[in-house]
């Protein structure tokens, strides 16, 4: 089988690409981990070489080992026993015990707890890869982020209760938020958290919709002050696994069936307190939900790639009218819309991943040093640097899950009827992909957050940094254009902002869409004017170096979107309010049925 990490051209061009030795340097803390821990590297090219060495090894293990099973899996799925206990698949076991040996379970852990204490660019790779090989697996794989939550935010004793057996895989974990009345509304969760005489706290309710419920340590949102509503009176709290802990149904779903959603009843379980009380959801789960939503993005584009190579390598070889059908105009036009999406996912989520990184690196610098010992120019570019991390988070949940969805529909329809049936890997993976859009904040929701940026100046700035880079004059027009787009984002901006809130809700995603392909555009032509030589085949056989071909798609990228973005922009500014003002007058009454 192939090394899903040294088979894609792209991803292994973009870890050449980006500025990883700059990561590994903040995250190593000037490499002052190798004086205690023989395995942490001693420079930024050990570090740089231990993260690709680690990523085709998973590769390796996820083309021979995990793909294979992928199928098994699905069919497969959970069982929930009498006892309350869950059996998972054969295979996802497997998976999991072959990841535990491979250390691979504490990917962003600190050493002290076993961990490999890598940067979330490169986690996100892993989960890429990872998720183009069975994308249930990714999501107890990508649960890690239970862990650096606890890591982030609890005190030491439960750090050392917890963290080491994460790291060795020993554990999984579920971050128990949503209840039956409050999905997205988290503000409305209701399950009860109350103290004994002597001050231990229990956990008494329900949650449902829960990824990996039946793990062994439990993240639980919970109402810690009876008397406030609303997220100031919600705090964190980890419990484990136990007779209290009901796991009282597994959900049918349309897909990701290795993965097991669960309802759980707390029968006044044990539990400690994460940090301080009532931070609980505005601190620790937003940030939890933050690494959540990069690992969905990551998610998503291993979904899309998978997708995408059953398409591309069943037009390249089913003939029809005399000829193979990815000759048909037709094919071959929706196959490039699709790998060009894809890349641009791609530039998207490992932008997003390098200012996540910064910002943790910078914010430990701060509180090492204290705020007082540093230059106001540092203090200042971390706030700002959070800020990109604020608006680039929902963006590219947004963007790499619904274009995972439309990749994985592409698929299906490129196979026509073999794409609907069992016999081919299409309609698995196009289950899978639905619930991209939905978890860990539906599209929806990615928009209402991500306009915000858009339209406070965070966006404006980003591009300005974009467009002051050093680029090859090949890309001179493509800039321009790029200028001119941003110059209408900024119209569409002043519009909406006279408008009104609800106005700039209405038109949330032409305008996110219109950021977010005007910085996709700024990356496609970075790539193409990178310093990184590498040779790649196209799809005759033929070498051509990567930055052709990447100048070759950002002139189609940029060029195909500045008509579409006119567009937007006439829509944006058009005042049209029907959707308020005709509401009731379009959509049907509620069924009394």
């Amino acid at each position: 089988m192939a090394n899903f990490f040294t088979d894609n051209d792209d991803l292994r061009f973009l870890f050449d690409h980006l500025d990883l030795k700059g990561i590994a340097t903040l995250n190593e803390e000037g490499f002052r981990f190798a004086k205690e821990f023989d395995y942490a590297p001693q420079d930024p090219q050990e570090a740089v070489e231990n993260y690709r060495m680690v990523l085709t090894w998973l590769g390796q293990l996820c083309g021979d080992f995990i793909a294979p099973r992928a199928e098994s899996v699905d069919r497969e799925g959970n069982r929930l026993n009498p006892d309350g206990t869950v059996t998972r698949p054969k295979g996802i076991v497997e998976d999991l015990e072959q990841l535990a040996k491979a250390d691979l379970m504490g990917f962003t852990l600190p050493y002290r707890f076993g961990g490999l204490n890598f940067p979330n660019t490169i986690y996100s790779m892993a989960i890429e890869i990872l998720s183009r090989a069975d994308a249930p697996l990714m999501n107890l794989f990508g649960l890690q982020g239970i862990a650096e939550t606890i890591n982030a935010f609890a005190d030491e004793s439960i750090k050392q209760q917890y963290l080491p057996a994460f790291a060795a895989g020993k554990v999984t974990g579920a971050m128990a938020l949503t209840e039956p009345d409050a999905g997205s509304d988290l503000q409305a969760v209701k399950l009860r958290a109350f103290q004994d005489a002597q001050g231990n706290w229990y956990l008494n309710g329900v949650k449902r919709f829960i990824t990996n419920g039946c793990g062994e340590v439990l993240l639980v949102l919970a109402r810690s002050e009876p008397d406030r509503s609303g997220g100031l009176g919600l705090s964190l709290f980890v419990c484990e696994r136990g007779p209290t802990v009901h796991i009282r149904r597994l959900e049918e779903k349309l897909g990701i069936h290795g993965s097991p959603t669960c309802e759980i009843f707390f029968d006044n379980t044990p539990c400690q307190l994460i940090g301080q009380r009532q931070r609980g959801l505005v601190t620790y789960v937003m940030s939890l939900m933050n690494g959540a939503r990069i690992g969905i993005a990551a998610q998503s584009l291993g979904i899309a790639e998978a997708a995408y190579r059953v398409a591309r390598n069943y037009a390249a070889t089913r003939r029809q009218f005399g000829v193979s059908i990815e000759m048909l105009p037709a094919v071959r036009d929706m196959l490039m819309e699709d790998r060009i999406a894809i890349e641009a996912g791609r530039a998207l989520l490992y932008l997003t991943s390098q200012i996540v990184d910064q910002a943790v690196g910078m914010d430990r610098q701060i509180s090492n040093a204290g705020e007082a010992q540093l230059p106001k120019e540092l203090k200042d570019r971390f706030r700002l640097v959070r800020r990109y991390a604020e608006l680039l988070t929902p963006m590219s949940k947004y963007y790499c899950s619904e274009m995972a969805n439309r990749v994985a529909y592409d698929a299906i329809q490129v196979l026509g009827g073999s794409g609907y049936m069992r016999d081919y890997p299409a309609e698995r993976i196009a289950r899978d992909a639905r619930i991209t859009t939905i978890y860990e904040g539906t599209t929806q929701l990615q928009i209402v957050a991500a306009v915000r940026g858009v339209c406070n100046g965070t966006a404006e700035r980003l591009l300005g940094e974009l467009a002051s880079g050093s680029y090859d004059p090949s890309m001179a027009e493509l800039l321009r254009i790029l200028e001119d787009g941003t110059k209408d984002l900024n119209k569409a901006v002043a519009f909406v902002k006279d408008s009104g809130n609800d106005y700039m809700d209405l038109y949330g995603r032409p305008l996110v869409d219109m950021a977010i392909e005007l910085i996709q555009g700024h990356l496609f032509c970075q790539q193409a004017s990178s310093q990184v030589q590498m040779q790649v085949e196209d799809a005759k056989g033929q070498t051509i170096d990567m930055r052709q071909r990447k100048a070759t798609i950002a002139r189609r990228f940029v060029k195909r979107n500045a008509y579409r973005h006119k567009g937007l922009l006439d829509l944006i500014c058009s005042g049209d309010r029907s959707t308020f003002q005709h509401y009731n007058a379009v959509v049907n009454p509620v069924s009394r049925e």
